[in-house]
């Protein structure tokens, strides 16, 4: 069954078979990693190491044709519809086995159950780049049907990009999908340009308006006939019927010839009733400076208006909008803000993590449900066991801290795998808390190379996390690092201290100086029509130093 408002963590195929019911969702809007590292290579390129002569860049370490994609493909070509098989089978004839294959491979299993999942008026927004726009095209058009397809929106993220030696690359592809032919869609508008401003070049006493056409092509038993001694044409009709025309005559909206029969071209439109022009399929009205507020630092963030244009246009209040590569989570937070259910997926506890600070930032007291997360301190020891950065991504969402830059990479940490940023006097200066997780054995020697650590990084304090827990000299040796004194909150605070993962999944957190500011924080966000729906509070409070106020 289908459970909003939630957020779960795991892969998203597994949680779409096992959790999301049929039809049970009014819009899905995805944007799944393609380019969303840094370090790039040629995708196509075979395995034997032969180059293809089709050469597209994409990110090492996203997709590669491996045993799980092996898998993945023989499962859609045994077990999906036939045309799915078919279509899947032809691509890698055509493609080859490699990486964009693997990535086309994963995009095909989970549209088939991302169209399952959709309710019959359902839409889908698939949100891509022109490297493989016209490959999600055919695997659309075969899962959804030619007749559902609706736009190829073009979306303007940026004004200019320098590309040496050929154009550069400033859009990205919005393919616009929906599971029939009866769907949401509600009507967007946008300012008129100059050069639609113009067209407003008759007056009168109402004020600017516009002559359109009072007819429109095919012909019609009963709107293909001479109305007021003016005749639409011969495979021409009336737009209205003859009580309606009647009725803006009445009302002065109609132009009349010289000799006052009805010009075919004289509905008056007027400035002031209009709501604007409708939007088109190419948007260069929504970027995100460098600079903007919204942004958290987050590679692929997108636009929070280019989410709530979409969601507006493609579902109601209280329809369920569906994201199942949340990323940051601008559609779940665009969801909340328009008062839409919502549920959000993602593989990394680092984006889990990144939502929820999000979330409790831009809507105070929300309450929301939280699935894939270590529920014990059985649990935690197995995620450890099974993807120790996972486990270090999570426990440091514990204590809010965020992984040191590299981290994500499985880089070296220098012994530091988390930071937590704090204020805590009147020079606005950020300081410094260093973490540490340790997933295996501890020792004393783990507590003085983390002294050291805090010494050589010149910070204020230092944290290590653990699964065991400490050992007497552990707790010897950070003594020895001292008291950090906070001039704000005028008390002393061990500069080494130490939390095993049941302290932190008891609710016991460490001293830490109020004032956190470890993730950059998003925006207060005034939320629309909705009530606001889940089963786990996870608001964003943080402990209070002893003896002051929270």
């Amino acid at each position: 069954m289908t459970t909003p408002n939630t957020l779960y963590y795991g892969d998203n195929l597994d949680i779409l078979r096992h959790h999301i019911a049929d039809g049970s969702v009014d819009l899905v809007y995805l944007d799944p990693p393609f380019n969303s590292k840094r370090d790039y290579n040629v995708l196509f390129k075979e395995k034997s190491g032969e180059a293809s002569p089709a050469q597209i860049e994409a990110f090492t370490d996203t997709w590669a044709w491996d045993s799980a994609a092996e898998r993945t493909y023989n499962d859609l070509v045994t077990t999906a519809p036939a045309n799915v098989a078919g279509m899947v089978g032809a691509l890698r004839q055509f493609v080859g086995s490699n990486d964009m294959m693997a990535y086309l491979v994963m995009m095909a299993a989970r549209l088939v159950e991302l169209h399952r999942v959709l309710k019959p008026t359902g839409s889908l927004y698939l949100h891509c780049d022109p490297t493989a726009s016209h490959y999600l095209k055919v695997v659309l058009d075969t899962v959804f049907g030619p007749r559902n397809y609706r736009n190829e929106i073009t979306w303007k993220r940026t004004s200019s990009h320098n590309d040496p030696q050929r154009y550069g690359r400033i859009h990205d592809v919005i393919l616009f999908y929906t599971r029939g032919e009866l769907k949401t869609f509600n009507r967007i508008t946008q300012d008129y340009s100059g050069e639609q401003l113009a067209r407003f070049k008759y007056r009168d006493e109402r004020g600017p308006f516009k002559a359109e056409n009072l007819t429109a092509p095919h012909f019609s038993a009963t709107r293909t006939v001479e109305w007021r001694g003016t005749h639409p044409g011969p495979d021409r009709q009336w737009r209205f019927g003859p009580d309606e025309l009647e009725r803006l005559y009445a009302e002065g909206r109609i132009l009349l010839q010289r000799d006052g029969r009805p010009r075919k071209d004289g509905l008056k439109e007027y400035l002031d009733d209009s709501d604007g022009a409708p939007l088109q399929d190419v948007w260069t009205d929504i970027r995100m400076a460098p600079t903007a507020g919204e942004r958290l630092g987050y590679p692929t963030q997108k636009p929070l208006a280019l989410l709530e244009r979409i969601i507006s246009a493609s579902s109601n209040p209280g329809d369920v909008v569906l994201d199942p590569f949340c990323g940051c989570g601008t559609a779940v937070v665009a969801a909340e803000k328009l008062g839409r259910c919502w549920v959000g997926i993602d593989v990394t506890h680092l984006s889990i993590t990144l939502m929820k600070q999000r979330l409790t930032d831009s809507f105070p007291g929300i309450a929301f449900d939280v699935r894939g997360e270590p529920a014990d301190e059985g649990s935690a020891r197995m995620l450890a066991l099974q993807d120790r950065y996972q486990f270090q991504w999570w426990a440091l969402s514990l204590v809010h801290a965020k992984p040191v830059e590299g981290r994500e990479k499985k880089g070296a940490d220098r012994g530091i795998d988390g930071l937590i940023t704090f204020i805590d006097d009147g020079t606005g200066k950020p300081k410094r808390c260093l973490v540490q997780v340790k997933s295996g054995g501890v020792s004393s020697a783990t507590t003085r190379d983390l002294r050291g650590t805090l010494e050589r990084e010149g910070a204020e304090m230092a944290l290590l996390v653990t699964l065991d827990a400490p050992t007497p000299e552990m707790r010897k040796e950070a003594a020895t690092a001292g008291f950090y004194t906070s001039p704000g909150w005028q008390r002393d605070y061990p500069r080494l201290q130490m939390a095993t993962i049941a302290d932190l999944m008891d609710g016991r957190q460490p001293a830490i100086p109020y004032g956190v500011l470890t993730f950059a924080k998003a925006p207060r966000v005034k939320p629309g029509s909705g009530a606001q729906q889940g089963t786990l509070d996870i608001g964003g409070t943080h402990p209070a130093p002893h003896g002051a106020e929270a």
